[in-house]
């Protein structure tokens, strides 16, 4: 389900620290405030994760008492690394395909072998190597964002009420062997660079592609850049689209454009308040959305959503990162902070958890970007569009040897 977290990828402003002596009656200087850049890429040749030593590792028995979904989680990892296409993607450094399956059996039979928070932290350090993402400036820094699965109304042919628009891949679409957009094919075999979202909307450039209709035209915007959808029907049943590719273009924040305009305080921006904005302002969604070139096709789905390798996305489970920079289907660990609901109230608590990296998305790159799902419906959108912290980001292998015992 690639995707991209909406609007929160805000850019944290730090100041450089300076050291001379300024006369008394001089206005104090002011430093140069300078953008943390997460998707700052890495420098040729370099991976995201490094090993580290038993000192810095984590206190992993934090995330002892929040397993929800976790051994699921595992085993449709366990599912992608058995088919024999997972190879192509090992080794990632030191780690090889044998040894990435033999972490995942490795950390089933753990789950059942600690009985307590500090059995699980010590079995960890026993039997597991933790490697930790450089992150954007090379001290493992990494922003977290999250991501949902919207249900909204819909229908699967346009009526007065609704009107706008989500489409099915276009024939027309091209892809390399990875599943990346290359451009569009035209006729005479030639490939261009496909429409931006705007070229499509505007000039109704895929007329006749139409997969289902919403009655509001942010609420389709959000769906291309979750990545998936329900739709609630007029009988009450629910429509599942999926994923099922991309025009190529890359992302641009429609959060970030309404901030620099001053439509949304920084320190407000979120989902939802972009969902007040625009509730307010309908006149205004095109000339925003448009501003983000990249475009999001689907398929009917049953049983998902489903990750960028192809397996059931789990609430709280699933991680989202550059799959050119850190390696498929591994198990991570997440220190962070994430907003957690309180009756109507939402606030933002410490976060320590196991996940599974098993996604990708449009505005997730390099080793200083990060993105969780969280869920379907109401409440992960209360708690998606409000995600937002940096943190850090583990991964976990077994001892080198170790693998061998869980062949």
């Amino acid at each position: 389900m690639t995707r991209a977290a909406v609007g929160v990828m805000v850019f944290v402003w730090v100041a450089v620290l300076g050291g001379c002596q300024k006369p008394m009656k001089e206005e104090p200087w002011q430093p140069p405030k300078v953008a943390k850049d997460y998707a700052r890429p890495l420098p040729p040749g370099k991976l995201a994760l490094r090993k580290i030593p038993p000192e810095q590792y984590p206190d992993f028995s934090r995330a002892y008492h929040d397993r929800v979904g976790l051994e699921q989680a595992v085993r449709y990892s366990l599912e992608y690394l058995g088919r024999p296409s997972s190879r192509r993607y090992f080794p990632y450094g030191d780690i090889s395909h044998e040894r990435a399956v033999a972490s995942l059996k490795a950390f089933l039979q753990l789950l059942h072998d600690a009985h307590a928070p500090d059995e699980l932290d010590r079995l960890i350090r026993e039997r597991f190597d933790v490697y930790q993402s450089v992150g954007w400036d090379g001290s493992g820094t990494v922003y977290f964002t999250g991501y949902y699965t919207p249900i909204f109304d819909g229908r699967k042919t346009r009526d007065g009420e609704f009107r706008y628009p989500l489409y099915r891949l276009p024939p027309d679409l091209a892809k390399d062997a990875e599943g990346q957009t290359l451009g569009r094919r035209t006729a005479d075999g030639r490939l261009l660079p496909y429409w931006t979202r705007r070229e499509i909307e505007e000039q109704r450039l895929l007329a006749g592609q139409e997969i289902a209709w919403l009655r509001d035209p942010f609420q389709t915007y959000v769906v291309t850049v979750q990545g998936s959808a329900k739709l609630r029907l007029a009988d009450g049943s629910l429509y599942e689209l999926g994923y099922a590719g991309n025009n190529g273009h890359e992302y641009v924040s429609v959060g970030q454009r309404l901030v620099a305009d001053g439509k949304i305080d920084a320190n407000e921006l979120s989902l939802q308040a972009m969902m007040r904005y625009f509730a307010a302002h309908p006149e205004q969604v095109s000339q925003y959305c448009w501003q983000n070139p990249r475009f999001v096709f689907f398929k009917e789905t049953r049983g998902g959503p489903f990750g960028s390798i192809n397996v059931p996305v789990t609430a709280r489970r699933t991680l989202a990162t550059d799959k050119t920079v850190f390696p498929r289907a591994c198990l991570a660990f997440i220190d962070t902070q994430l907003p957690v609901l309180e009756g109507a109230r939402v606030r933002t608590a410490p976060y320590a958890g196991f996940a599974l990296d098993q996604d990708t998305g449009g505005a997730i790159r390099a080793a200083g970007r990060a993105d969780l799902y969280l869920g379907v419906g109401g409440e992960a959108e209360a708690l998606a569009g409000r995600t937002g912290s940096e943190g850090k980001l583990y991964y976990l292998f077994v001892k080198e040897g170790g693998e061998l015992a869980w062949r």
